[in-house]
């Protein structure tokens, strides 16, 4: 889910989102790194932010009808290990499509 939305994310930026910042490095040699810019570093995490509190209608494991993607991903983890530890028979992912 995280890698759908941040290739989403990425095709969309552009060459002016970056910016390049030259920087000393070992022995005294000048370095070039680029980055993204502020504003869009803010934009991205306000984003991921947005996705995991996302309300999905996924029934919790124990109790309720919906849930926070956030919650969803840390069951779906705790699924999977159960899975790879024997103790459940199969894991079906119930990892939602983000729109």
């Amino acid at each position: 889910m995280i890698d759908d939305y941040l290739i989403e994310r990425c095709q969309k930026m552009h060459k002016s989102d970056f910016v390049l910042v030259t920087d000393f490095m070992m022995h005294l040699k000048m370095g070039k790194k680029i980055h993204l810019c502020e504003y869009k570093t803010n934009d991205l995490a306000e984003g991921l932010n947005n996705l995991f509190e996302k309300i999905v209608e996924i029934p919790r494991i124990k109790h309720g009808n919906k849930q926070t993607i956030d919650t969803l991903m840390s069951e779906e983890a705790l699924l999977f290990a159960k899975y790879l530890r024997n103790e459940r028979a199969v894991w079906n992912p119930r990892i939602p499509a983000i729109c």
